[in-house]
């Protein structure tokens, strides 16, 4: 329970340097667990001259994503770059500003949105598929960056599919580099090149927001545009950019993540592939796919959630303290920057047995290993959990369902598996593939 103004201790941990602070580990997963065995769920740091209180595990986790989520603000969190880069989007809002603007948003991933997306996302997924049959060997990263943008920008802004996709989605690989660089504008850095990238982006999102004003149809930004709150506010067109350039987005980029590091684990756990596709194979799905479909099945379920487990796309979350307070036994001061690394939890023994082991069956029903609050937050937590999280399941279980139906692969030798974050979990040699039908 949090207790304002109080003169406790700040928490263990070491500051290092003066200005300069400890050498920057604080996303490194392996430093993290043994911080966690040493101090329990808080320890302080100072990284690049900002200082900084680190929350870990599922207890710490829901004090900061729900319980005490006042104290914190997303907005002095974030880099700076982050900041510029996205906007003034639902990820940098605080307060009643967040709630209102995702209230406006909330329509365009509820029930009704989704049973509309449906045939889009089957229809892009097929197309892919087929395109990924005819090449037989290529980087699966780089594809299913693609494939997720199509699906977003086709959904959320009406784009139409071929050349203008593939141009944006490159722009937003460029947006992206900038995130975690030095924020020199000059046009040859990659800041420079990521401002660029942004300001051809949103030029693409203004014009798609004056043609969804005249001709309104199924998709996300329609819906944006007409969209009221209860006192009758609509967003403005600056509003509708910058929550568009969000939802654009976190909308490709995390399930990419995914959709790769799953690929990568099904041909790493064979049994568990076998499953998979047993589940598949018993459905006896002649057709397209519809809702009522991806509710039966369990078992994919479970791998999506052990692969948000195991590699979640993002590392961590920041937020800024606005106010000081008790956390603990512990002051966590005012001005100080608060992060949540989402691998400690996820691979917490108290929680979940073997957490190095990729295990879906951990999530069945009888084992239920998740059952801790906020132990598995790969899409966040509380009030602010991602919005589009039914979104992001949805196209995946569509892909998953059809490549475990139809297809297979191999990963191929000589690469560099090695999962580094760029910005979101990615195998550094981007996954090259051979693929080919079962």
């Amino acid at each position: 329970m949090a207790v304002v103004k109080t003169e406790k201790p700040l928490p263990p941990g070491s500051l290092g340097l003066p200005w300069l602070g400890e050498p920057p580990r604080i996303l490194d997963v392996d430093f993290l667990m043994q911080q966690y065995h040493k101090y329990g769920s808080v320890f302080k740091t100072r990284v690049l001259g900002r200082n900084v209180i680190v929350f870990m595990g599922p207890e710490a986790n829901r004090f900061l994503l729900q319980t005490g989520a006042h104290y914190f603000s997303w907005r002095d969190g974030w880099p700076p770059t982050f900041v510029e880069l996205l906007g003034e989007s639902l990820f940098v809002q605080d307060g009643d500003d967040h709630k209102q603007k995702r209230r406006l948003i909330m329509p365009a991933f509820h029930r009704q949105a989704l049973h509309h997306y449906q045939g889009t996302m089957e229809a892009i997924a097929l197309r892919y598929i087929e395109k990924w049959a005819q090449r037989g060997t290529f980087s699966w990263l780089d594809e299913n960056k693609q494939f997720t943008f199509e699906i977003a920008s086709t959904l959320l802004t009406g784009s139409e599919p071929g050349a203008d996709t593939e141009r944006l989605s490159h722009l937003f690989v460029t947006l992206t580099g900038g995130f975690v660089t030095v924020p020199a504008r000059w046009s040859w850095t990659p800041y420079g090149k990521a401002l660029a990238a942004r300001a051809e982006l949103l030029r693409y999102i203004d014009g798609a927001i004056e043609n969804r004003r005249a001709n309104p149809t199924n998709d996300a930004l329609s819906l944006l545009v007409q969209t009221r709150d209860e006192d009758g506010n609509s967003l403005t067109n600056k509003e509708l950019q910058a929550q568009t350039l969000l939802m654009l987005f976190a909308g490709h980029e995390t399930s990419a993540s995914m959709l790769t590091s799953m690929a990568l684990a099904l041909y790493e756990n064979p049994q568990v592939w076998d499953k998979a596709r047993a589940e598949q194979d018993s459905l006896k799905i002649d057709g397209n796919l519809t809702i009522e479909h991806l509710k039966q099945m369990p078992y994919l379920d479970q791998v999506l959630k052990e692969t948000e487990r195991m590699y979640p796309p993002v590392p961590a979350g920041f937020r800024g303290v606005i106010e000081t307070f008790e956390f603990n036994g512990y002051t966590i001061p005012k001005g100080w920057t608060a992060l949540y690394p989402i691998n400690v939890a996820h691979r917490d023994p108290a929680v979940y047995t073997q957490p190095n082991l990729f295990d879906p069956e951990r999530f069945s029903s009888e084992r239920n290993e998740s059952s801790v609050p906020f132990s598995l937050v790969g899409f966040g937590g509380g009030a602010r959990v991602c919005l589009g999280y039914a979104f992001a399941q949805q196209e995946m279980k569509i892909l998953a369902s059809y490549l475990l139906r139809h297809y297979t692969w191999e990963i191929l030798p000589n690469q560099n598996l090695h999962m580094v974050y760029r910005p979101t979990l990615q195998p550094k040699g981007g996954l090259q593939v051979r693929f080919r039908r079962r």
